[in-house]
């Protein structure tokens, strides 16, 4: 038993001896094919990756009786590379965070100068609305003060007051006295505005002329002193026994007695400082 014994383990050694040559061969053919790999395609260290280490004793890698220093010598390389790829890690997200971070403020800055941009047209198209809007009020204006301009001269009968006096009398009675001034005071503050006296007299020739000359002249007296209206607002003329305009137009009359007719006549004047006060007024009382 003991002979055989002897004999089996030398045999046994022969045949282990090609396989463990043929095993270092691969290993070591892996490796350089590796780093020829990492050399070429490069890694995120920069650095080549990590070669699988030699064989080292009988055992090799697989060693049950390995000690503590054995396995650190093992695993200190790995542990390097652990620790690069976690300072990468940790590098990479603060690069990212920083991107967004720019990325953020650079939308951030472009909105708003969006908006103000907007703001600005918004202001820029209320402006020229504003403008348009003067320009058609400046316009309006200007046609009115023409059209008023070319019928400056021509007075239309705004009111007409007829009052009556008894033969040879010129005074003006309390009834004549109301209804002046019912007409003075419609005219109160006004421009723009002319009275127009015409006074009638029963009789003939000269005599007729100067009377009913005497009953305007009472009526005007009585407009300028107790209502201020000036002097060359009115026009005076003594028509006599003149013949009147009846409702026919075919027919005239004469009349009997005496008798005053005063017609308010007006022009567009004062419908022109109407028009174009207010709005003067209040653009004046519109902040600058």
């Amino acid at each position: 038993m003991n002979h055989r014994l002897v004999i089996a383990l030398p045999l046994a050694a022969v045949l282990a001896l090609p396989a463990l040559a043929q095993t270092t061969t691969t290993d070591q053919s892996q490796a350089a094919a590796a780093q020829t790999t990492a050399s070429d395609a490069g890694t995120a260290t920069g650095k080549a990756p990590l070669a699988a280490p030699s064989r080292e004793g009988f055992w090799g890698r697989i060693n049950p009786f390995a000690r503590k220093k054995y396995v650190q010598r093992q695993t200190e390389p790995i542990r390097d590379r652990v620790n690069e790829l976690d300072e990468l890690t940790s590098q990479n997200s603060k690069n990212i965070k920083d991107v967004d971070s720019r990325a953020t403020t650079g939308i951030k800055l472009a909105s708003d100068k969006a908006s103000e941009a907007d703001q600005h047209a918004i202001d820029a198209g209320n402006k020229a609305t504003a403008a348009q809007q003067s320009a058609q009020q400046v316009t309006a204006r200007v046609q009115n003060v023409e059209n008023v301009v070319s019928n400056i001269d021509q007075y239309k009968a705004s009111n007409q007051t007829e009052i009556l006096f008894r033969a040879g009398q010129t005074a003006l009675s309390k009834n004549a006295k109301d209804a002046l001034d019912q007409m003075a005071t419609s005219v109160k503050g006004q421009r723009g505005y002319i009275f127009e006296v015409q006074g009638f007299s029963s009789g003939k020739g000269q005599s007729a002329i100067t009377t009913s000359q005497k009953m305007a002249e009472s009526v005007v007296r009585y407009l300028v002193l107790n209502h201020d209206i000036p002097v060359y607002r009115i026009y005076l003329v003594g028509m006599g026994n003149a013949p009147v305009p009846s409702d026919e137009a075919s027919k005239t009359k004469r009349i009997n007695g005496g008798r005053v007719e005063i017609s308010l006549l007006k022009n567009d004047l004062e419908q022109l400082s109407a028009n174009t006060g207010a709005p003067m007024a209040d653009q004046q009382q519109q902040p600058k």
